[in-house]
């Protein structure tokens, strides 16, 4: 079963982590990874050798593109619901970057319900981490939904 959407989210992790590691420009890391990694090209391999085939692009480039232009906004939001113990500089990378993206997507109105984005962002973290990692994404996405996405939690009593 291919995940084009679920590749998007992954890759877009990837991405953000790469730009910040790497300080190359989002624009520069979108286009290396389109021809690099999300390549439909049968014989660059599939997930378990880096490559994305299957990739929804213009998700993966919306979720980067998003992330990093409203980064300030999602950043100050990420910090207000982080524990005061875990401030931004003290996360993983590679959550911060899942944060983000996560964060990102929320911020899309009219994206999928914030419900599944948090499910899809926790499949993601799980993919990276095995430790408490995936439980603190839930809950800072979550607090981040409830605030970009107060509708969708309304009571209908």
């Amino acid at each position: 079963m291919t995940r084009p959407r679920t590749f998007s989210r992954i890759a877009a992790v990837q991405a953000l982590y790469q730009s910040e590691h790497a300080e190359l420009s989002p624009e520069t890391v979108i286009d290396q990874f389109i021809r690099h990694r999300i390549s439909q090209l049968p014989w660059k391999g599939g997930l378990e050798d880096g490559n994305l085939p299957e990739t929804d692009v213009p998700l993966f480039t919306r979720i980067v593109r998003t992330a990093t232009q409203q980064q300030d906004v999602i950043d100050g939001m990420i910090t207000q619901a982080l524990p005061e113990a875990w401030p931004m500089p003290r996360l993983d990378p590679v959550l911060r970057a899942a944060l983000r993206a996560g964060g990102a997507e929320l911020w899309m109105a009219d994206g999928p319900p914030a419900k599944v984005v948090i499910n899809e962002y926790l499949d993601v973290t799980h993919g990276f981490f095995s430790g408490d990692e995936p439980r603190m994404l839930n809950g800072v996405l979550d607090k981040l939904a409830h605030l970009l996405r107060p509708a969708e939690f309304a009571s209908t009593s």
